[in-house]
């Protein structure tokens, strides 16, 4: 069996990768394009992981039967058409006897099968290193801004002008805030997400910048890796503006679902009791029952959303002090344009580092100054 295992970095050499753990592991985390034959079922691994405290013998011989009958399946269903040289890289929790079963059964009927050395667990141990150290490697273009700023379609509208994003709201499926839950969507596992995010990584190209949201450590129930903060706090910042209206414009269009939901809608707000009274908090509840959403969300982002902003701190992010205002419309049909112009800026604009500030001008073009109408403190919670 020794000439059988491989080590993680021959992943890329194999023509499919067979994860034969049970439904439940797999749904949790997999290895990017593996597909699921498990060798134990969800109750299967149970009755034996029970049995073998009692038996080590009888659970094993169990589980070698309960093993055959299911790589058997296997092998009549979902494996019947491969090819004679089909080279398959098969694992399991830890590189042990369920792959390893698999593995020789493959052998003998004459496919180059390999097992993975130490299986999903080295896998995980090569995420968790490479979200270590790759966030350092690259250089970020954080956008600030209100709630209602549309932060994330200016993102996606990056992309399709050509820019390198990071899109870690997509990545969390939630947008981040306390009614960010995208309907009918629930997260990724925490494991997913880091597997996921390194696998952004590894596509991005560290000659160019990379354009992300100036998220918190938390989106929804995911935790960012604090290579990743402490980087991006460390690059450009761009301060994305937007007149008050506009804003309550975009979030009837991207939060109007939740109306659809009035007791889901209610509940959440409800958890705003104690940053605000529970009389104010009574009053949005009727406002939702009267379906008043215009009104709802005016007084959300006045009386919940700007309030907190000014009270958090961008104080993390060291360029912060030369963020670069970005009049953005997020409603509008040319917002691929007006991406087009965010880049073309920050292409022509030079570093943070190598800005001399020199003119009240334009100081407060790139501070955001009080005194500047075009845009209004940024702050770095998110919508």
């Amino acid at each position: 069996m020794k000439n059988f295992v491989v080590p993680i970095d021959a992943l890329a050499s194999f023509d499919e990768i067979v994860d034969v753990r049970t439904p439940l592991e797999f749904a949790e985390d997999h290895i990017p394009g593996a597909v699921n034959a498990p060798v134990l079922s969800n109750e299967e691994r149970v009755i034996i992981g029970t049995l073998y405290k009692q038996s080590p013998f009888e659970a094993t011989r169990l589980g070698a039967a309960m093993v055959a009958r299911n790589i058997a399946h296997h092998l009549e269903t979902s494996f019947a058409d491969r090819p004679r040289n089909w080279r398959p890289l098969i694992y399991c929790w830890r590189g042990g006897k369920r792959s390893g079963s698999m593995t020789t059964w493959f052998n003998l009927i004459g496919w180059q099968a390999r097992q993975l050395d130490g299986g999903y667990k080295a896998y995980r141990q090569r995420v968790l290193d490479d979200l270590e150290q790759w966030p350092a490697r690259f250089r970020y273009v954080a956008l600030t801004g209100h709630t209602g700023t549309g932060k994330t379609r200016l993102l996606h509208a990056l992309a399709e002008a050509g820019g390198q994003v990071l899109d870690l709201e997509g990545l969390a499926r939630h947008r981040g805030s306390l009614l960010g839950a995208l309907p009918g969507e629930p997260q990724p596992s925490q494991k997913a997400f880091d597997t996921a995010l390194a696998a952004a990584f590894s596509r991005l190209s560290p000659a160019r910048p990379v354009f992300i949201e100036a998220e918190s450590r938390r989106i929804g129930q995911i935790t960012l890796p604090s290579s990743l903060l402490d980087a991006f706090h460390a690059g450009r910042c761009v301060r994305v503006c937007t007149p008050l209206p506009m804003r309550v414009k975009f979030l009837l269009e991207d939060y109007g679902h939740l109306f659809d939901t009035p007791q889901y809608f209610q509940d959440q707000l409800a958890r705003l009791v104690g940053l605000h009274s529970r009389q104010t908090v009574e009053h949005w509840h009727a406002l939702v029952e009267a379906n008043e959403r215009e009104r709802l969300f005016t007084e959300l982002v006045e009386t919940h959303y700007d309030p907190a902003y000014a009270r958090s701190s961008l104080r993390s992010f060291g360029n912060i002090d030369h963020a670069l205002a970005f009049s953005f419309d997020p409603c509008s049909p040319e917002r691929v344009e007006q991406a087009r112009e965010l880049i073309a800026r920050i292409d022509a604009e030079p570093s943070p580092a190598d800005t001399t500030v020199s003119t009240p001008a334009r100081r407060a073009e790139r501070t955001g100054d009080a005194r500047n109408p075009r845009c209004a403190p940024a702050n770095l919670a998110d919508s």
